[in-house]
């Protein structure tokens, strides 16, 4: 087997993607060797929008290896990655473009830097808006997926499937909202861990079974292990179970994720449902299905206003936060304290650090 080549070669790939597989299957090798002799020499942290929003040097470097790498095997494609500027002129470009390349260099950053093998290296291919094909790559602990909607997911280089078909299930979750507040609820099979992109692809090789988030996600967290969900039988959709759409014009889902395997999706879902398990919604409007949860009087008043997130469960707003989204300037915070502070870390990190009111 070609050492470039981390699957089968009796793996059936439609030959329009068999260039695209080799390609991301090369550069997510060069990428995490990249990360590993950073972590050997020492990791300098960054912060982006608050203390827990990180990057280093390492995701840096490695956007730049793999953007440049797609760049000259594809000069057609479209591109977006967590750590290259999406400027007004890239965004036009990408949005004009079938094909785009969804990258995130490290998954799992603060993982990277506490020394943690629970990070990896994304990168997917969307074609119309649908996720096709997905690689990633755990250079710490040597796991390496690959695979192409309509051809099957392999890790390592063998065929991987998923055999359960009936509780109990695993659910992967984060560490993160597990440490929070998941530990509160009994949710049965939660297995916590880090990178969202390494549960996906693991979901795909049958290693665990569901997934779920209550915060939003990036296009870049999710597009490449969302193509190995697809490719294993599975999909991903936004909690309110509408599907994923990618190369937006903002590329980020405004609210919690959900999915797995059909059996375990359409059992997770239940059960979250049943649970009245939080999540938030960004950038609330009339036409979204958690706008129901506003009073009569705020769905009034608020019509209209392109800043209004909520925390919602069990048809109920928890926590609702009204931002001038061009000032960042806090109009409305009202709700839980608990929930609050969740949705106001949620609402951050999508625009950045915000602005209490002028007094007077």
């Amino acid at each position: 087997m070609n050492p470039a080549r981390r699957y089968p070669a009796s793996m059936t790939i439609h030959p329009e993607f068999q260039p695209e597989l080799d390609t991301a299957v090369r550069l997510a090798q060069e990428a995490g060797a990249l990360l590993m002799s950073h972590l050997a020499r020492g990791v300098t942290v960054e912060h982006k929008t608050s203390a827990e929003d990180t990057v280093t040097a390492a995701d840096r470097e490695a956007s730049a290896l793999i953007v440049a790498g797609l760049k000259a095997a594809f000069p057609g494609d479209g591109l977006l990655s967590e750590e290259e500027t999406d400027s007004p002129e890239n965004r036009a470009e990408r949005l004009g473009r079938a094909r785009v390349w969804i990258i995130d260099p490290i998954d799992g950053t603060n993982d990277f830097i506490k020394g943690s093998a629970d990070f990896s290296v994304s990168i997917g291919l969307a074609v119309g808006g649908e996720p096709m094909l997905g690689v990633v790559f755990a250079p710490a602990s040597g796991e390496f997926f690959a695979g192409v909607v309509g051809a099957g997911v392999t890790k390592n280089g063998e065929a991987s499937s998923s055999s359960r078909i009936t509780p109990p299930f695993v659910v992967a979750i984060s560490g993160t909202e597990y440490k929070r507040e998941l530990h509160l609820h009994d949710l049965p099979g939660m297995k916590p861990s880090g990178s969202i992109a390494l549960k996906l692809a693991r979901i795909a090789a049958g290693e665990a079974d569901a997934t779920f988030t209550m915060s939003p996600r990036s296009e870049w967290d999710i597009a490449a292990g969302h193509a190995l969900l697809r490719a294993s039988g599975g999909d991903l959709l936004r909690r309110d179970g509408l599907p994923i759409r990618y190369n937006q014009e903002r590329p980020h889902i405004e609210q919690g994720i959900v999915g797995g395997q059909p059996e375990a999706l359409t059992w997770l879902t239940a059960e979250l449902a049943a649970r009245a398990l939080p999540t938030a919604h960004l950038g609330l409007n009339e036409s979204a299905l958690a706008w129901a949860t506003l009073s009569e009087t705020d769905q009034t008043a608020l019509a209209g206003h392109p800043g209004v997130s909520v925390r919602h469960a069990g048809g109920q707003t928890l926590a609702l936060l009204v931002v001038d989204p061009v000032t960042r300037t806090v109009e409305r915070a009202e709700g839980d304290a608990f929930h609050l502070s969740r949705l106001t870390r949620d609402v951050v990190r999508a625009l950045g650090p915000l602005n209490e009111p002028q007094a007077g």
